[in-house]
């Protein structure tokens, strides 16, 4: 490019930090395969700025046109927003205004570097979501006797459109499962309450770039235990994100935790995800499972109590219970390109 001190700015040196590739962008270092639609984990859905035209003098030395004021002052705002939103440090620059001279902004191609490595962390979170329907409880008893018995609960999240989908990952949303029960009167209940309690909080995120995001401080691996001590954790798909499910394929064990109190080990709680072919689906299916067993006097079955059952980000019933809530992206420094995302819940 010939973006340098002294020289006339060309067309296609705008059009380089702006993009996006293909377009007269450069590969990893343009603004609008991160800011606007991009592709795969590329790209938040914000209005792209446009490219000039070639021929177009967009440089200093000349007093700028109104168009090429505007747009390079574009390039510095928008810029400015995805540092911010990447929570990522950029070099102090002002954006030009019509009549004046632009000169050479400083370090463009390295911020703009920064921010695209940077493209999955977020520097702040929305307000997490319980919009389901259906119930997520099991009311009544499970099981009887002596004989093993299981309780499913699926929940579906869905985006109206594959692009919102992408956009909602990207930016820093965040999927999150909690599993209660305090419900009282059998004598199994009081072990599956202690062990539930050990599993804490399971976050899904997009698991952005192959690799951990920084969200509102914390690192979100792909799969994410928060808050849970105890038990025997059998699988925990740390480096499985969204962008580690592949569309249409069986569903993938993210999470499985046994119970490690004797003599209930067989005991386990079990979350699988997996992706629909046209990627605008994400189905979570649990598994409560309790196996047979032989001692005498013991039996197996666990009771139900109150259920949770209408929009909620936290369990209020004692039924047994996996909740499934959403935490959007910010919209500090973003417009909303991902929708109202819908949860369906059903028990089994």
């Amino acid at each position: 490019m010939t973006y340098s001190s002294g020289q006339l700015i060309q067309a296609t040196d705008f059009n380089g930090f702006v993009g996006p590739t293909g377009s007269g962008g450069t590969a990893g270092a343009n603004l609008n395969d991160i800011w606007a639609t991009g592709s795969g984990d590329k790209g938040w859905g914000q209005t792209a700025l446009a490219t000039v035209s070639a021929g177009s003098v967009v440089a200093a030395g000349v007093t700028s046109p109104i168009a090429s004021a505007t747009s390079w002052a574009g390039l510095v705002t928008d810029l400015s927003l995805a540092g911010q939103q990447t929570n990522t440090s950029l070099t102090a620059r002002t954006a030009p205004t019509i009549g004046q001279t632009i000169g050479i902004l400083a370090a463009l191609n390295t911020d703009l570097t920064n921010v695209t490595n940077n493209r999955g962390n977020a520097a702040a979170v929305g307000t997490e979501y319980g919009t389901f329907s259906g119930t997520t409880s099991k009311a009544g008893a499970s099981g009887s006797g002596q004989a093993a018995w299981t309780i499913t609960f699926t929940h579906v999240i869905n985006f109206s459109t594959a692009a919102q989908a992408r956009y909602f990952w990207n930016a820093g949303g965040r999927v999150r499962l909690q599993y209660g029960k305090s419900s009282t009167g059998t004598d199994i209940d009081a072990d599956w309450n202690t062990f539930v309690g050990y599993c804490g909080s399971i976050y899904l995120s997009g698991r952005v770039a192959g690799a951990a995001q920084q969200i509102a401080g914390t690192s979100y691996t792909g799969t994410t235990r928060i808050g849970g001590t105890g038990g025997t954790q059998n699988t925990l798909a740390t480096t499985t994100g969204w962008y580690s499910l592949t569309p249409g394929a069986a569903a993938t064990n993210i999470f499985t935790l046994y119970n490690s109190n004797s003599p209930y080990t067989g005991e386990y709680i079990q979350t699988t995800a997996a992706v629909d072919s046209g990627s605008v689906n994400l189905t979570l299916v649990t598994t409560w499972y309790q196996p047979a067993v032989s001692a005498a006097g013991t039996t197996c079955n666990i009771s139900g109590g109150t259920v949770t059952n209408s929009p909620s980000t936290t369990i209020t019933g004692s039924a047994p219970t996996t909740l499934v809530t959403y935490i959007p992206p910010s919209t500090s420094y973003l417009s909303n390109s991902w929708g109202t995302p819908s949860i369906t819940a059903s028990v089994a």
